[in-house]
């Protein structure tokens, strides 16, 4: 049986189920949720969605057509089954996991190349560019209709999760053009999720970027940036999440990283290259991700976490 016929199987003997996205979701965790609950309620499904944190949604985020039902919570209630949707480990669903874990079933959809399968059945495709394009084949596997709001939750996941169609294969563009045939409108949808900033995000953006620093390990040059608590603190996600596309693309550089502070001394790190595989790099520390992005948290001074970042590089490059 394939892996989607095994979903469908899963999802047709459930009642209820629950749709978990990951912890400091971006639109493809947002957009899956909403998109997989949407699918689910034309089935006839009890169909919720959460997410395992306090922290509500950002601004951007709730954009997305049913991102306001969505429950930020460390708890579920009783379902028949779990759907984890673009989470690259259990862990990955933040204060949900022991729920996720104690699930009857857990059907785990995900295109994270480092993912290791937790779930009773996975559908993990790592050569897709989004979650939300792995569920666009599985919504016509359970003859789901593609309405505009479907397609405006998968279309969410599918062009931010391609830098705007900047990187990935023929098909991102032959199912945007699919979804694109309902009638949803592209160019708001970016401006909501990616182009929207205030002054304040501007000047904040400026200076994080006045910091860009150009280091070589080995042969490999390697930007980045340091983004404090104190510089971040109150501006827009979708304004913090971009400077990652700044040091993408600086000259001489393979690989470009950003130090995110969550919180004092505990950093969000986002990496991403157009010529390496950096979710290597983010699994030796802790984290996963794309072969083109990746990302993992660690704790200490920016001095101290900038070298263990290059001492995973040379231990890799040996």
């Amino acid at each position: 049986m394939s892996r989607f016929a095994q979903a469908r199987y899963l999802i047709e003997k459930a009642a209820r189920v629950a749709v978990v996205g990951h912890l400091r979701p971006d639109a493809d965790a947002v957009g899956s949720v909403t998109a997989m609950v949407s699918a689910l309620r034309f089935l006839g499904k009890k169909a919720d969605g959460f997410i395992g944190q306090a922290q509500p949604l950002p601004a951007n985020l709730r954009s997305i057509p049913g991102a306001e039902e969505i429950t930020v919570s460390a708890e579920l209630p009783p379902v028949d089954l779990v759907i984890a949707v673009d989470c690259g480990s259990l862990d990955r669903t933040g204060g949900l996991a022991d729920a996720v874990a104690a699930a009857p079933d857990c059907l785990v959809i995900d295109h994270h190349a480092s993912n290791p399968g937790f779930g009773t059945v996975n559908i993990i495709d790592a050569e897709a560019e989004s979650t939300t394009l792995i569920l666009f084949r599985l919504f016509s596997t359970l003859g789901v209709e593609l309405d505009a709001t479907l397609a405006h939750s998968l279309y969410a996941g599918l062009v931010t999760d391609t830098g705007s169609f900047r990187w990935g294969t023929p098909r991102m563009h032959l199912v945007a053009a699919e979804l694109m045939k309902t009638g949803i409108d592209t160019r708001r949808i970016a401006e909501e999720l990616i182009d929207g900033n205030s002054v304040g995000d501007l000047q904040m953006i400026g200076s994080v970027l006045s910091g860009v620093t150009l280091m070589t390990v080995g042969s490999l040059g390697v930007a980045y940036l340091v983004a404090d608590a104190d510089t971040i603190y109150g501006h827009s996600a979708s304004a913090v999440e971009s400077l990652v596309d700044f040091v993408r693309v600086v000259d001489n550089a393979q690989l470009g990283v950003v130090f995110k502070e969550t919180s004092r001394g505990r950093w969000a790190v986002s990496l991403r290259s157009s010529s390496m595989d950096v979710s290597r790099i983010a699994t030796r520390l802790g984290g996963g991700g794309h072969v083109p992005a990746a990302g993992y948290t660690t704790s200490g001074r920016v001095d101290t976490i900038v070298q263990e970042l290059v001492t995973v590089l040379e231990e890799l490059s040996d």
